[in-house]
């Protein structure tokens, strides 16, 4: 049955609400982060507000952010919070940005870029983390794992805690929130779940604690780094969990598993990156096209069988799996430029931070102004996806 609320879809009139969730899923990827930013403002403008948020990395980050604010203040506080950790450091090693100065030329851009990015490796990010001084030790054990790391995350935590109401996330549950982790002891990927667990901002903290840059998280006794060291996006979390909703899901990525045959080593790095952590997005997504179609087919068939058969054993087996959900995937995936090169996730200039957020919002802008992304699949059909980023 339809749910008959009003529509929060105004790109396309009112009637209706066509799905009874929206989702938003946000990969990890370090400075790439502030394109989801940028889909999160369209989004928002769009009136398309999330009734679920999940991320990992440098997606919990943003996830935090959004739900960890008032729909109106959301973008505001993603602004804030992008622009703090993309100040130049120290304003040394980096060209000041100045929106009004144009740096077209690539291998020029190149330069600027790969200067910027020995400054956050030197100096780090304000607001985000710094550099342990002295190093960590190399060859001997250290009774404190929060502390074997080349940087600190000290200032993360203290801007999630300025910035983040975890209040709302934990009591108002205005919005579900889902962030990943993996258990450094056991090896487990974990998701923390605003429906499961009270969040706390070491949980955050824990989603991008990607080793051996940012040391481990203690969180109740067990410590959690990075969850990109499992997979990369929440997709198959969301998917995967119950009850199941008919769904409109934004998936955000940042790292394009499609690319050239790279011409040299450096390139060879690149396309490595990429790969790793795209994290089979469209793989999984495909595994749950079919999936759907099967429990479909399961709902149409048992509603057939005659009421004697509807107690038997197989049948109960099979109606555990039956629903007749319907989904909508509309997948974001950011394409980097040539001249952003191996580090381009950790690349946090503010030059850089703005063409990635006004990329976000535009690709978002363009997606949502097809009218079928809005619109509900068939029963037959079950799930659609939607990629308008291919050329």
């Amino acid at each position: 049955m339809l749910d008959t609320k009003p529509s929060r879809y105004s790109p396309h009139g009112a009637g209706p609400r066509p799905f009874e969730q929206i989702v938003l899923l946000l990969q990890g990827g370090g400075a790439l982060g502030s394109y989801q930013a940028g889909v999160y403002q369209a989004l928002s403008e769009a009136d398309l507000q999330p009734d679920w948020v999940a991320g990992i990395s440098i997606g919990a980050v943003n996830s935090a952010l959004i739900a960890g604010n008032s729909p109106a203040a959301g973008v505001e506080r993603l602004r804030e919070f992008w622009e703090a950790i993309t100040s130049p450091p120290l304003g040394i090693l980096g060209v000041p940005y100045n929106p009004l100065v144009e740096v077209a030329d690539e291998t020029s851009r190149r330069l600027v870029n790969q200067t910027r990015a020995l400054g956050t490796m030197l100096l780090g990010a304000p607001d985000f983390f710094k550099p342990r001084f002295p190093p960590p030790p190399y060859l001997w054990p250290s009774s404190y794992p929060e502390a074997i790391s080349y940087y600190d995350v000290a200032p993360l935590k203290a801007t999630l805690e300025r910035l983040v109401d975890f209040d709302r996330i934990n009591k108002a549950k205005e919005m579900r929130f889902s962030i990943g982790a993996v258990n450094v002891r056991t090896g487990n990927f974990i998701y923390f779940d605003n429906t499961e667990c009270e969040i706390r901002v070491e949980h955050v903290v824990a989603s991008g604690a990607l080793p051996p840059g940012f040391p481990a998280t203690e969180i109740d006794g067990e410590y959690y780094w990075d969850g990109g060291v499992v997979s990369n996006t929440p997709l198959q979390w969301v998917l995967d969990s119950r009850p199941r909703l008919d769904t409109l899901a934004f998936q955000v990525d940042l790292w394009k598993a499609s690319g050239e045959l790279p011409r040299d080593l450096i390139e060879i790095d690149v396309r490595l990156k990429d790969i790793q952590y795209s994290s089979r997005t469209r793989a999984a997504t495909e595994q749950y096209k079919n999936a759907q179609k099967l429990r479909l087919a399961f709902a149409s068939l048992i509603n057939k069988l005659p009421a004697e058969l509807q107690s038997d054993e197989d049948v109960k087996v099979l109606s555990a799996e039956a629903d007749d959900k319907i989904c909508n995937i509309v997948q974001l995936i950011y394409s980097c430029k040539s001249y952003e090169g191996i580090a381009k996730d950790y690349e946090f200039s503010r030059r850089t931070m703005e063409e990635h957020w006004r990329d976000g919002y535009s690709d978002t802008v363009r997606a949502i102004s097809h009218p079928e992304v809005l619109e509900r699949p068939n029963r037959v059909e079950g799930v659609r996806t939607f990629d308008f980023g291919e050329v």
